[in-house]
């Protein structure tokens, strides 16, 4: 039997009941978790108003509350099983750390009573386990300080930039008596120096063929619009930064001119008719293979406006101005001086592509930006076809595309779960290469459970397609692991719930996504595509 919520006044409760109204001030409405032994005393009567989201293995646990975070602008709380759980949520921890979203990890531990004998399901050592890629981790030295230890990762975790964090509990913490710690207010905006953003102001009227490089980190800040205007006021040329993890442009604005390659060459000659460039919630820059970059060899002027540290302390050029986002828009914003420079030109989208057998990924791709729905969320991980979506699915700006920066795969599915769970009232689409669907597929049964408004493509062109085009751009043969026969996604989809359906010709294409996109539930289309390998990069000479 579930328990209603218990106001506290200050005098003893457990823990657990101080942990719960904490999360309660904190906004939390959801609890992500796969549950073990060492969990029970936490889960046991489960409160009303605190919803408990089940995954059926760590990483899609990880995957749906990232998401959710994303949708939500607040932390998402997840509860792992000790050791064994949380070994199985890195992959998806490391990527929510290269994604900056604000997590609360809580993992069981053994009773401390038997820690020194190394019993069955502990965890050695367990704070050190999912560093560095946690903003904070402990296992407290007393079960009273459980809440309090709550609290500072929940702080830590929303602080830009943000990130997981993680706490270990044993389980006989949960029933000891504490204090109740009440939630405090911690601002989370930091402005920029004023003397460094004048010296950005003046070098943006000077220049005479500026360009904005934008990041993840604007459309993170919820501050897309403040990044038009500043476009807008400076006529500068505007393009995404390399993997960028979100869209922070519009990508039908006459001022976009593209995405930058994460090759140092590619991205030195797309930047190269720019004296100025200005990075802006970006690192100076992400690169994924070797090469020269010439965009360092001092002829052009380099501002970065970030509110990572770190990020600031790797760049190896030009001026950093750490800061959170709004304000020094804001600011530079007001900073700007009218210019009579022209205004550029941006990039010419191609023609829609045609039909074919078998279906061209392009012509999908298209076809499905034509079907979404205006208001729709696209979560992509189709990392050997992003090159024709950026052509072919131009998104629309704010709190529109999601992926995962890490480029480790079995992020985009669950995290497609969390965003529906977070955005209810509007289609979440997960779109998805059939590798890697395979990472996280038991996503779905959540779903289907909660009947999310979520429809996922997975394009399939039976294999691993980045890793056959890395094989050509490297000139490596006779690659083992890269072909993926046998697979039938609509089996897979059907028995854990969804609507499910298989294209195999361009002309049952728009039907199909017609259908999916309107189902109320989850819908799954597997595409059959050409194999065809896109290159990511320029060959090799």
């Amino acid at each position: 039997m579930s328990r209603k919520p218990t106001k506290t006044t200050g005098a003893s409760v457990s823990v657990k009941q101080a942990t719960l109204d904490l999360l309660r001030s904190f906004g939390i409405k959801k609890v992500f978790g796969n549950p073990g032994s060492t969990e029970l005393p936490f889960l046991a009567d489960w409160p009303d108003d605190i919803d408990y989201v089940l995954g059926l293995q760590e990483a899609s646990v990880i995957g749906m509350a990232d998401g959710y975070a994303q949708a939500t602008r607040n932390a998402g709380f997840v509860n792992l099983h000790s050791a064994a759980g949380v070994g199985n949520a890195l992959g998806n921890i490391y990527t929510a750390h290269r994604n900056q979203t604000p997590l609360v990890i809580s993992a069981g531990q053994q009773a401390r009573s038997i820690l020194p004998l190394q019993a069955f399901l502990y965890a050695e050592r367990a704070s050190e386990f999912p560093r560095p890629y946690v903003k904070f981790s402990v296992e407290p030295a007393r079960a009273e300080d459980v809440p309090a230890a709550i609290a500072r990762a929940y702080y830590v975790a929303m602080q830009p930039p943000c990130g997981p964090t993680f706490v270990s509990v044993p389980i006989d913490d949960w029933t000891h008596q504490t204090q109740p710690v009440e939630a405090r207010q911690v601002s989370r905006e930091l402005g920029p120096d004023a003397s460094a953003m004048t010296a950005l102001a003046a070098a943006l009227s000077a220049s005479k063929h500026p360009a904005l490089v934008v990041g993840p980190g604007v459309d993170r800040a919820g501050a897309v619009e403040l990044m038009v205007k500043v476009a807008e006021k400076t006529r500068a040329s505007v393009w995404v930064s390399p993997f960028s993890a979100r869209c922070s442009f519009p990508e039908r604005h006459p001022q976009f001119s593209g995405f930058l390659h994460a090759s140092p060459a590619q991205l030195s000659d797309a930047l190269r008719a720019h004296d100025l460039v200005v990075v802006i919630g970006a690192p100076v820059f992400t690169f994924h293979v070797e090469g020269r970059a010439a965009i360092f060899d001092g002829a052009t002027t380099i501002f970065q406006i970030t509110d990572d540290p770190t990020a600031a302390a790797v760049t190896p050029l030009g001026s950093s101005i750490v800061a959170t986002m709004k304000p020094a828009l804001t600011m530079l914003l007001d900073l700007l001086p009218e210019t009579k420079r022209a205004m550029p030109a941006g990039r010419t989208l191609p023609p829609a592509p045609s039909a074919g057998e078998p279906i061209p990924v392009e012509y999908l791709l298209h076809t499905l930006s034509s079907a979404m729905p205006d208001d729709a969320v696209l979560v992509e991980e189709a990392p050997s076809h992003r090159p024709a979506m950026q052509k072919f699915m131009p998104m629309r700006g704010q709190d529109s595309f999601y992926t995962m920066a890490s480029g480790g795969l079995g992020y985009s599915l669950p995290a497609a779960v969390g965003m529906a769970l977070g955005r209810p009232g509007i289609r979440t689409v997960c779109l998805i290469g059939d590798g890697s669907a395979m990472y996280s597929i038991q996503a779905l049964w959540t779903a289907a459970q909660r009947k999310l408004p979520l429809t996922v493509v997975v394009i399939n062109n039976v294999g691993y397609g980045a890793m056959r085009s890395f094989s050509q751009v490297m000139q490596v043969r006779n690659v083992p692991g890269l072909e993926l026969p046998g697979i039938d996604f609509v089996k897979i989809a059907e028995g854990m719930g969804c609507d499910a359906v298989r294209v195999t010709r361009s002309s049952e294409l728009a039907p199909a996504l017609k259908r999916g996109l309107a189902h109320k539930g989850v819908s799954l289309i597997e595409v059959m595509v050409d194999s065809a390998v896109p290159l990511l990069y320029a060959r090799k000479s």
